[in-house]
């Protein structure tokens, strides 16, 4: 699948500081990632039925600071994203509006791509749609059941066994009690009551073909599709490769998402899936969670549309952690607006702090679970002590363009813009 054109990043003058995240799986120890190298990241992609709201830019900017800071210290990033171009919910929104699914998937793929673009985030090495990972999801569906991991219903649909011995064990990932995973799996596209399941947590690997669905050739296990778990799951080890330095995503894909794509893995392969499990916040829109069933999504595209500043959007998202839950409303982004227009008064005046201390403070935050409230505190401070307009300071200029380079590199946001 095409990806989006990479913006340009700048090179700075020296090397920074590798980066250490908060895992799930580690409950709650910040941990440094890919300091081996090559650094393996792979992010779940969109469902393509509505894209890109601020919830989906918010994480995607969120792991681009990771790519970034990676990059910036020298080690070599291996980035893969997925896209669940079929999947239940795209099907029911196409019936619902009465478009193909092939176009409506195809549309909102592209308005995700142009959204990318434009916020500057640097794509994956592979964006990999699930349809044209069929054949490989098929194969490792009969693998699993090869080894009695995964077991068929009368149905044709094919489960794997939730009760299958893999390491770390079921449950590693999310530390979820049994209570919790009920609940959780019954909330997030799980399906408890079907019958004949052995265990109401069994995920579905394997959808058999419906009258009137797409269905794709699966080899042993006749026509159909393939489940959502398992499509992250060997799209990561195929493309990537395991163990995965961070497997990262939205909060709401602790589980089953993560757990059940992590287990599907080592059921196949023997090892642990990743080393981290990195989660981005929830995004809310004055007072009520951003979701598709509620209505209430906050475009990219419709910013852009409307002629805000993509730059201003980047950084309306920066301005809160990445693993915090926060409510946008219009105060965000014009208070985004005003940040956007000081820091690029100071990159036309220079300023009276030195941009070593600038770029140290940026790499510093970033390096530190990717604080960017605090590298963008940093920058903040720069633009304080700008130059008046009337002053000519001897080498502003070019202290003021190094601030430039660091905020482009490292924080993605361009500042020459007017």
């Amino acid at each position: 699948m095409r990806d989006w054109s990479a913006p340009q990043v700048p090179a700075l003058d020296d090397a920074g500081i590798k980066p250490a995240v908060y895992s799930t799986s580690a409950q709650g120890e910040v941990q440094p990632v890919g300091e081996d190298g090559p650094a393996r990241l792979y992010v779940c992609g969109i469902t393509p039925y509505d894209a890109t709201h601020l919830g989906h830019a918010a994480t995607y900017v969120a792991f681009d600071l990771l790519v970034r800071a990676w990059r910036d210290a020298g080690v070599d990033v291996v980035y893969v994203q997925n896209t669940t171009d079929i999947d239940d919910p795209l099907l029911e929104r196409a019936a619902a509006t009465g478009v193909d699914w092939r176009e409506l998937a195809e549309s909102q793929i592209e308005l995700f791509r142009t959204d990318m673009e434009a916020l500057r985030v640097i794509p994956p090495q592979a964006f990999v749609g699930a349809v044209e990972s069929i054949p490989q999801i098929a194969e490792g569906v009969e693998a699993l059941l090869a080894s009695g991991a995964a077991y068929t219903l009368p149905s044709g649909d094919v489960y794997y066994r939730v009760a299958t011995p893999v390491e770390p064990p079921f449950g590693s990932e999310s530390h979820y009690d049994a209570q919790e995973m009920a609940r959780t799996f019954a909330e997030r596209g799980g399906d408890p009551d079907t019958p004949g399941k052995e265990d109401p947590l069994d995920a579905l690997l394997w959808r058999a073909a419906r009258p009137d669905e797409p269905s794709w050739p699966g080899g042993g296990l006749g026509a159909g599709r393939p489940g959502w778990h398992i499509e992250c799951a060997l799209i990561a080890r195929d493309h990537a490769g395991l163990p995965l330095s961070v497997q990262g995503g939205g909060s709401d894909l602790i589980f089953p998402h993560h757990e059940m794509g992590a287990a599907h893995a080592e059921a196949l392969t023997g090892i642990p899936f990743a080393q981290a499990y990195v989660h981005t916040g929830m995004v809310g829109y004055e007072g009520e969670k951003m979701s598709k069933s509620k209505g209430n999504l906050v475009l990219v595209s419709k910013l852009r549309a409307a002629g805000e500043d993509p730059m201003a959007i980047r950084l309306a998202l920066l301005a809160h952690h990445y693993r915090s839950d926060w409510m946008y409303d219009d105060a965000v982004l014009a208070t985004a607006k005003q940040r956007l227009a000081a820091w690029r008064t100071a990159a036309a005046r220079g300023s009276r702090t030195p941009a070593a201390q600038v770029s140290a403070a940026i790499r510093a935050a970033l390096a530190a679970d990717l604080d960017a409230p605090a590298a963008l505190a940093a920058v903040d401070g720069w633009a304080a002590e700008a130059h008046p307009a009337d002053a000519h300071a001897e080498g502003a200029g070019a202290d003021a363009a190094r601030v430039v380079r660091a905020v482009d590199a490292l924080l993605g946001v361009d500042l020459a813009g007017s």
